[in-house]
């Protein structure tokens, strides 16, 4: 924190004290075996890093900045119950309280669904404020139609192996998805 002081501004090391209590203390130390929710309430911790890296950079939180923190706190539900159902033993081994340990495995790939479909249009809101351009949009609709189709499929034509490839999915759904961002805002737009 200190460095970020120093070498950055205080704005960033603040957030980043505050994300890192979120996520150290908050979610691992309390969230995660005291609720079903935890993923989606700890999520925002996680959710954090474009913030910090926009405060870096600015100094300042503005509403695009906010917006990179709403696309990865909707995505993190899905990426991570998908994974929850694919392990769902070993979680109720552990005594871990997952929505699919919790709640069952049907509800939770519902609410996998749902929460794919909300991405969508959530993914939409850098270009609908001008951060990108139609690369991104196109590539953000593309993206998120797959996710969708991923999440479909586990929710009503599931296999042994679909959990998981809707996790691995959703990874490279947020890498490229970024990565678009990245190069329309800064080589296309620029």
């Amino acid at each position: 924190m200190t460095t970020l002081f120093v070498f950055v501004n205080a704005l960033t090391a603040w957030l980043t004290f505050a994300s890192l209590i979120g996520y150290a203390v908050i979610y691992t130390m309390y969230l995660k075996r005291a609720t079903p929710q935890n993923i989606a309430i700890g999520g925002l911790a996680g959710a954090t890093p474009p913030l910090l890296g926009w405060t870096a950079m600015t100094g300042e939180v503005t509403g695009q900045a906010l917006l990179l923190v709403m696309i990865i706190f909707i995505w993190t539900p899905p990426h991570f119950w998908a994974l929850a159902i694919h392990k769902e033993k070993e979680y109720a081994k552990a005594k871990i309280p997952m929505l699919p340990v919790t709640h069952g495995a049907e509800y939770t790939k519902t609410l996998v669904l749902l929460y794919t479909l909300l991405l969508l249009p959530v993914t939409w809101l850098p270009w609908l404020t001008q951060l990108s351009g139609l690369l991104y949009l196109a590539g953000s609709t593309i993206l998120g139609i797959s996710f969708i189709y991923y999440a479909y499929r586990l929710k009503f034509s599931p296999t042994r192996k679909t959990a998981f490839q809707t996790f691995k999915f959703s990874i490279i759904h947020l890498m490229v998805l970024f990565i678009l961002l990245l190069v329309d805002h800064w080589i296309i737009n620029y």
